[in-house]
């Protein structure tokens, strides 16, 4: 008997069991053997479970007895873990780009826009480019980074301090872990 998938992915329990004798499981994970389907189905009853087809495909197909929900419950709360530790893999990088000389609505507006981001769980690269004599002064490009991460530091921490990379200064700024 060769079985293709239910829509829903759902395995055949109790009653949807066509074959007519099957390997049985118990609910401590021990074999009990080949059993004819209406005994097999007797034996869950008795024991207050559900006949859960695992394998259609092998012969005779195998059945374990346990709580259904219980096992859909668990595969689906797997499932979820399994989606937030892709989501937490993926995590994106947006860089804000700041100058010497930014005016104090221009540094607002990329604080504020920052912090949104931060908030949906991004890291943040803050970074100045130095034109001309700046280069100079970078301690100025320092100050600046430092007081954008002092107006997100109830959201973030600093990942990576300020660092000059030619004439660029980055500083990494990711969102606080969550206590």
């Amino acid at each position: 008997m060769f079985v293709i998938a239910n829509k829903e992915k759902d395995l055949f329990i109790n009653e949807q069991i066509r074959a007519k004798e099957v390997m049985v499981i118990g609910p401590s994970g021990e074999q009990l053997g080949i059993k004819s389907i209406r005994d097999a189905l007797t034996l869950s009853t008795y024991a207050g479970f559900d006949l859960v087809m695992i394998n259609p495909n092998a012969n005779p197909p195998v059945c374990k007895v346990m709580d259904y929900n219980k096992f859909k419950y668990q595969n689906k709360k797997k499932q979820k873990e399994n989606i937030k530790k892709q989501r937490e893999a993926n995590l994106e990088m947006k860089e804000y780009r700041l100058s010497v000389v930014i005016d104090v609505h221009d540094f607002d507006t990329r604080v504020r826009n920052s912090s949104k981001y931060l908030e949906k769980g991004h890291k943040i690269k803050a970074t100045i480019r130095f034109k001309g004599r700046e280069m100079a002064h970078t301690e100025l490009g320092r100050d600046v980074l430092l007081k954008f991460a002092d107006a997100l530091k109830d959201i973030s921490d600093i990942e990576q301090k300020p660092i000059l990379e030619g004439r660029n200064m980055t500083m990494i700024l990711m969102p606080k872990k969550e206590k």
